[in-house]
């Protein structure tokens, strides 16, 4: 008998990815709610949604009553819903704020009044990155870290304090209302189609308009990248896999961590980029290092990514490129 599985937020990046690898799978009768704010139907996913059978609800599901479109018996529900991205933080962190806490409250109240058995909430890195700046915590980093906010006043961190309500919120709702749930902490997840609000592709644009001087931001800065074929195994992994009800599991890849110099250097090298590169300041808000500790998803789930990063990244840009220079519209 199929799996009756919800995925809210499922045209974005990463949920449209699970939906295609359940949909390879198979066993899956699959709905996905989503607004479209980031993610579009075009004709990936509307092949996705054709050549799997995929049921699409779309509606604001920061109203409460777009939730009435749902059914209530699901086996499986992947909340990703949420806005994302550095961009968004800067420039409209009063909306993320909002969007983002509607969504994680709608959706509670809503599992309230349904007999749906697991619940699997995705998190980020970033509830902990001020821990690690301010108090020194080990790199890589486990699960067990206390969460911090350094700067309640910044921006930047709106986007970390709606993650950390989400798995409060999930993690003490399901013992309340009798449902079981599961948190992922995503740390760097990219790939194709991955929008345009990410590092990766914001750097792929400036060496198509021949940035030179290319100026190279927190150079020495490094980060732990994981590409979304891994990424998505593991939440899959989380959500399907026993003695997980109630445990939080970092999602990344340890052994990718590198400076995010190494990094454009290397997609510079990628698109043949023959001009200077200048080192710059990192961003307000940005922090110095991060890199998971992954040991637990692979004590627990048998979660070990296979693409390294290089493979990963090369991946990514040949796809941009191709994107990019056929004259397709920028999406979120």
């Amino acid at each position: 008998m199929s799996k009756k599985v919800l995925i809210i937020g499922g045209a974005g990046f990463i949920g449209m990815n699970i939906v295609q690898t359940l949909g390879q799978k198979g066993g899956y009768d699959i709905t996905i709610a989503d607004n479209f704010f980031r993610g579009k139907m075009d004709e990936t996913l509307s092949a996705i949604v054709k050549d799997y059978n995929v049921n699409v609800v779309p509606a604001d599901f920061t109203e409460s009553s777009a939730f009435k479109k749902l059914e209530k018996d699901y086996d499986y529900v992947y909340m990703l819903a949420s806005v994302v991205g550095v961009e968004y933080t800067q420039k409209i962190p009063n909306e993320l704020i909002r969007i983002n806490t509607a969504l994680i409250l709608n959706t509670l109240e809503w599992l309230k009044g349904t007999s749906c058995k697991k619940v699997l909430f995705t998190s980020t890195s970033e509830c902990y990155a001020g821990t690690i700046e301010a108090f020194d915590y080990a790199v890589p980093t486990p699960e067990e870290v206390p969460l911090c906010i350094q700067d309640i006043k910044h921006p930047r961190f709106t986007y970390a304090v709606t993650k950390m309500l989400g798995e409060s919120g999930f993690l003490q709702y399901s013992n309340v209302y009798g449902f079981e749930c599961t948190i992922v902490r995503y740390h760097n997840v990219y790939g194709p189609r991955m929008g345009f609000k990410h590092v990766i592709p914001q750097v792929v644009q400036r060496f198509l308009a021949n940035e030179n001087p290319f100026k190279v931001y927190g150079f020495d800065q490094t980060r732990a990248f994981n590409f979304i074929d891994d990424a998505v195994n593991g939440t899959i992994l989380a959500m399907e896999g026993e003695n997980t009800n109630g445990e939080i599991f970092h999602i990344g890849d340890m052994e990718s961590e590198i400076t995010i110099e190494e990094l454009i250097h290397y997609i510079g090298s990628l698109m043949d980029y023959k001009g200077e590169y200048e080192r710059q300041g990192a961003h307000s808000g940005s922090v110095s290092r991060r890199c998971p500790d992954t040991s637990k998803a692979k004590r627990i789930l048998g979660y070990e990514p296979i693409i390294r990063w290089k493979e990963g990244v090369k991946k990514t840009i040949e796809w941009y490129v191709s994107y990019l220079e056929a004259g397709d519209d920028v999406f979120e």
